[in-house]
């Protein structure tokens, strides 16, 4: 199979190909550096995303406070982890970098405050 991706490891955004089977990668082109490679073979292995949200502050001067994913989360949980995320509220004071949910549903990411309320 084939597979052609757009690289957002740096921002060129080289236009790889990747060809695979069922056993995994077999190449990657079209990228300028290692960076895209790992990219690409990630992408098509075991894609992951960053997750950056919001989460319900009681008492504080904000109603919300922004949280982000301490590390990429698998592509195929986004929408449990959103679900997670959205049944927390937490109590002022919050601090940046807190953590609000550690290991959120076993991806061994914490989601985490990246501003104070």
């Amino acid at each position: 199979m084939k597979r052609d991706l757009t690289c957002v490891a740096c921002p060129l955004g080289c236009a790889i190909t990747v060809e695979y089977d069922e056993t995994g990668v077999l190449s990657v082109t079209g990228n300028t550096c290692k960076r895209g490679d790992a990219y690409a073979r990630s992408e098509i292995v075991n894609p992951t995303r960053s997750l950056a949200t919001s989460v319900k502050v009681n008492g504080g001067i904000y109603p919300v406070v922004p949280v982000k994913s301490n590390k990429p989360i698998p592509k195929s949980m986004i929408f449990d982890c959103m679900k997670a995320i959205n049944s927390v509220t937490v109590e002022a004071p919050v601090k940046l970098g807190q953590v609000i949910i550690p290991n959120i549903l076993g991806t061994g990411a914490d989601i985490v405050a990246t501003n104070h309320d």
